[in-house]
């Protein structure tokens, strides 16, 4: 049937079962995409139930359909080790290697979106002590992130030797490319994965298969979580709405998992039997009391 020719009768509740069913059997779809697919339907139906009441029913049938629950994916982050393999690779004596350190560890530092890294202008830097960025998030609400003295220093000195700091500049992206435009989300991650690739070969050890711009996200969360930092700081730092998001990073870190249940262990749990216990003589005597 041609699009055209589509009536809001024919989307029965019938049909977009079938519909969801061939996404996930037919087109090998995951769940996650299944589930964007009925988010998308639902919004429609919640608005033709508004506009028209004499579809109600079946808008009630459509919006009765639940989504798929999906198996969590495990966190993708880096040790401090590889993080620190990976920042050590850009090469500082080359006008492009030190952007893209200064790149990469504002990123971390900051945890912020590789958007958010992407959209920083000149203006946003803020060098006085305390040492601040202002990030723009999603919803285009913005957040103060505080810097570390490490990176403030080095981007204090990109911005000077790139006359950024000057008035005439402010509104100038902080990172720019080749062509003096700001970088992209794919220009990003194509400098990111050059370094990535350059630390695997020196430690293959440390560095996962996949490393993301995202990834430096979850590990300065991650990081910081290890540290003791409460997860209220953790939460404003990423500009998390709800500190429900940010309780994901304490539910992924195992290792804090385990050597919080060991201590636990050790502290209720008795390290071995009553000395008694081992002396089989006795217990087979006072087995035969009772014979």
């Amino acid at each position: 049937m041609a699009i055209e020719k589509i009536r809001l009768e024919t989307l029965q509740k019938p049909l977009m079962d079938e519909f969801l069913f061939w996404l996930e059997t037919g087109r090998s779809c995951s769940v996650s995409t299944r589930n964007q697919r009925l988010a998308a339907i639902h919004a429609f139906f919640r608005y033709i139930q508004l506009e028209e009441p004499s579809l109600l029913f079946l808008s009630q049938q459509i919006l009765a359909i639940p989504m798929k629950r999906s198996a969590s994916k495990p966190m993708n982050y880096l040790t401090l080790g590889a993080m620190k393999a990976i920042l050590e690779q850009p090469d500082t004596s080359c006008f492009m290697g030190r952007r893209d350190l200064v790149l990469l560890s504002l990123m971390y530092d900051t945890g912020t979106r590789v958007q958010e890294i992407a959209d920083l202008v000149a203006a946003d830097v803020r060098l006085e002590k305390p040492p601040t960025v202002k990030v723009t998030g999603k919803g285009n609400k913005a957040r103060v992130v505080p810097l570390m003295s490490p990176t403030a220093k080095l981007l204090s000195q990109y911005m000077s030797e790139h006359a950024l700091n000057s008035v005439a500049q402010r509104s100038y992206p902080l990172f720019q490319n080749r062509s003096h435009a700001k970088l992209t989300r794919a220009g990003i991650a194509y400098v990111l994965k050059k370094y990535v690739d350059e630390a695997r070969m020196r430690h293959p050890e440390l560095i996962p298969k996949v490393v993301s711009p995202h990834c430096f996200r979850h590990s300065k969360a991650m990081h910081l979580l290890q540290a003791g930092v409460n997860l209220v700081y953790i939460r404003d730092l990423l500009g998390h709405v709800s500190i429900k998001t940010t309780e994901v990073y304490a539910r992924a870190d195992s290792q804090m998992k385990r050597s919080a249940l060991e201590g636990a262990y050790k502290a209720t749990t008795p390290s071995e039997m009553p000395i008694w216990q081992k002396n089989q003589e006795l217990l087979k005597w006072l087995k035969d009391l009772g014979r």
